[in-house]
């Protein structure tokens, strides 16, 4: 049987981000990838949806550019993994803030993405790095006003993540959620 564009999308993924490790758990990249592709795949989803979703931090984190994805996967995939890559300059406000406004205008299936995204991360942020969650958590309240085209259960899966982590981190604290 020849391979099918997911099967492509997994592969490139995997070259693209060989030898990176994730940050707190120092497992491969990959994983973290895989995972997001993973939630995806759990609620309604097309193959380039799960193509982006394993794709999405290709250009952002890797030597992969926008034209060579474009050359393996086309306009669509492609499409979603920029409106995913966070490749805003500034202060982190000001990148946060455009990130904000390029993903409010992202259609559905890349909020879901997006929220699939942050389910990923939002675990090992808080559970690893107590301080840098404080910034982060909020930075994902401030962004989850502008996710609502995305897949209603991984929004409210998201929410329940976020809540989670202030909550964690409120005990952390010894006080409330900042």
């Amino acid at each position: 049987m020849p391979p099918t564009l997911l099967d492509d999308a997994v592969l490139f993924a995997t070259r693209a981000h060989h030898g990176q490790r994730r940050r707190y758990t120092d497992m491969p990249y990959i994983g973290h990838c895989l995972e997001v592709m993973e939630l995806v795949g759990s609620v309604p989803h097309t193959e380039a949806m799960l193509a982006a979703a394993v794709l999405h931090d290709t250009v952002e984190d890797t030597h992969v550019t926008e034209k060579e994805l474009l050359h393996a996967f086309g306009d669509e995939i492609t499409r979603m993994v920029i409106l995913l890559s966070d490749l805003e300059e500034g202060n982190r406000a000001t990148r946060k803030r455009l990130a904000r406004i390029r993903l409010a205008g992202a259609p559905g299936p890349v909020q879901t993405i997006k929220l699939a995204d942050l389910i990923s991360n939002t675990r090992p942020i808080v559970q690893h790095d107590k301080n840098f969650a404080v910034t982060y958590l909020r930075e994902i309240r401030e962004l989850m006003p502008f996710l609502t085209k995305g897949d209603p259960d991984l929004y409210g899966r998201a929410v329940t993540s976020l809540s989670k982590g202030e909550a964690a981190i409120s005990e952390f604290l010894g006080r409330p959620f900042p």
